[in-house]
């Protein structure tokens, strides 16, 4: 039982870190000042639609690391019952 949460909490923080990466990647053409005139309009609806994304991504990157760090937590729980009911 221990090895398949493990293995699920490994493919949960595999997935975890991908998206931590993609939203790395989101992050790093994203600026935090834009002066525009109306002939670089396009540059603003570039940083829309990267908010946009962010927005949709925020909640799978926290449902990803509670669920990561639960788990975690549930196996080393298990992981000290098992050697304390064990223990002569």
């Amino acid at each position: 039982m221990l090895t398949l949460l493990l293995i699920v909490w490994a493919v949960l923080t595999a997935v975890l870190i991908l998206l931590l990466i993609y939203r790395g990647t989101l992050t790093m053409h994203e600026d935090d000042q834009l002066f525009l005139d109306d002939a670089q309009a396009h540059m603003a609806k570039e940083q829309e639609e990267l908010i946009v994304r962010m927005k949709r991504l925020q909640p799978w990157v926290r449902t990803f690391g509670a669920c990561s760090a639960a788990l975690i937590v549930i196996i080393a729980g298990l992981a000290i019952y098992s050697g304390i009911s064990s223990a002569p």
